[in-house]
């Protein structure tokens, strides 16, 4: 004897209000630099299409994060805030090689 067994998923927009609305679409989407997917119904797809998809010709590829700044780099940079005067003698000889 042979069963079937039928799985339905739901979509996972109406699940987060505890309704169970038959998915019948995935939508693909990008976070944090992992490819997600969810379960979606039609309704939910077609607001997909019209408020997210615009936004796929205004996105631009994910580059490397910058590395952070060391301590020294900031205590230096608030030193020179703080005293501006120390900050323009320190820059004013540094232009004049480059000049000369």
């Amino acid at each position: 004897m042979v069963t079937e067994v039928f799985t339905r998923k739901y979509c996972d927009q109406h699940a987060v209000r505890d309704e169970k609305v038959e998915a019948t679409e995935v939508i693909q989407f990008a976070w944090e630099g992992q490819v997600r997917e969810i379960d979606a119904c039609d309704e939910c797809k077609k607001e997909h299409e019209t408020r997210f998809e615009p936004l796929v010709d205004y996105s631009r590829p994910v580059k490397k994060r910058r590395a952070k700044k060391s301590e020294p780099a900031k205590a230096a940079s608030a030193g020179s805030a703080a005293d501006p005067a120390d900050g323009d003698s320190a820059e004013d000889p540094s232009e004049e090689t480059a000049e000369a």
